[in-house]
């Protein structure tokens, strides 16, 4: 499949849409919290794509989650800063916070199944998300709600209002998450691998779709997934997070070239290649850790091929070059495989 990329955008002098700095977060209150995400750093601006890649467990989805103010405060700890639009989004009271959720940040659940509530009809939903953020009636929150279903090209949309989640496919139901998330014209939309179960051909539909909406409303995409084809051809910068961490960042098209940590290199190797034939599909060993048994020094060092006494050390992220970030601190001795090698001439 072939996605036209949105370019990163120039850099500016302003501050960036979305900035997390040095943010971390452990569940549990007790005497043993558990660290989930340790001293996650990145920026966002106006208008881009970034796509953040990973294993499961690696920490993606939760980071969504704390942007969006969803972790539960109760049994959780949180440090740091998450900025966004010049305020620190841990810091609003929740009722300011709901003012943000859904108006200006909005989010596409993994599974739309479990995030679309199954007693009401996929227009009321709709309805109530554009009643709780703009000031109308309900009967044209209705007529709006049909016009947000019509724009993420849903056929007879006035009829399919009246559907009940389960009445409709897996694509469809995708379509109506995005609907929701669309409707009040956010600045950031974070899809949580928007097209996970779906055939090839919904997929790039749905993806064509985020695609267009970014670029007619300038609405920057956070977009999480596993599939680094579709991060390849549609993100102009790339994050990669191993275990609670991000340990690299760099525009897509660097990153796919030249990784600089070894785990965004053995990603890129593990992906299926028709050449050479025959050839065995290279693999990382093992397993993310446990958050309960994470490895001193460097949280990949048990599975890294590169490794020295060194990597027994706390890894911190370090600048590797223009827009480019790392933590990795054999990065600059090391020539990784990327995506293009191996590839026949």
């Amino acid at each position: 499949m072939q996605y036209e990329k949105i370019p990163m955008p120039p850099q500016r002098s302003e501050p960036p849409l979305l900035e997390l700095q040095s943010v971390s977060l452990s569940f549990g209150s007790g005497n043993r919290p558990v660290r989930v995400l340790d001293d996650v750093s990145f920026s966002l601006e106006r208008g881009e794509t970034l796509g953040i890649v990973g294993e499961s467990g690696s920490g993606k989805t939760v980071t969504a989650l704390t942007i969006m103010g969803l972790v539960p405060l109760s049994s959780t700890q949180i440090s740091g800063k998450i900025m966004f639009g010049g305020r620190d989004l841990l810091t609003l009271p929740p009722r300011e916070l709901r003012k943000v959720r859904g108006r200006e940040i909005s989010m596409i659940f993994q599974e739309p199944m479990s995030a679309l509530d199954p007693v009401f009809t996929v227009g009321q939903q709709l309805s109530e998300t554009i009643r709780s953020h703009r000031s109308v009636g309900r009967t044209e929150a209705w007529e709006l709600a049909v016009a947000a279903l019509d724009e993420v090209g849903i056929p007879a949309p006035r009829k399919r209002a009246e559907d009940y989640p389960h009445q409709l496919s897996g694509g469809m139901r995708q379509r109506v998450m995005i609907a929701i998330a669309l409707a009040c014209q956010p600045k950031l939309l974070i899809a949580d691998e928007p097209t996970t179960a779906l055939d090839v051909t919904v997929q790039a539909q749905i993806i064509d779709l985020l695609i267009a909406r970014s670029e007619d409303t300038g609405t920057a995409l956070l977009f999480i997934t596993h599939d680094l084809g579709v991060v390849a051809q549609m993100c102009a910068r790339m994050i990669t997070m191993y275990a609670g961490q991000v340990i690299e960042d760099a525009p897509t098209d660097e990153a796919l070239i030249r990784p600089l940590h070894p785990y965004t290199s053995g990603l890129l190797r593990s992906f299926p290649r028709l050449f050479p034939a025959k050839s065995l599909l290279p693999s990382i060993p093992g397993i993310v850790p446990s958050p309960l048994d994470l490895p001193t020094g460097c949280r990949f060092g048990p599975r890294c091929s590169h490794g020295d006494e060194r990597c027994s050390m706390p890894q911190v992220i370090t600048p590797a070059g223009d827009r480019r970030a790392v933590r990795c601190i054999r990065q600059s001795e090391l020539k990784l495989q990327g995506s293009l090698d191996q590839v026949p001439a």
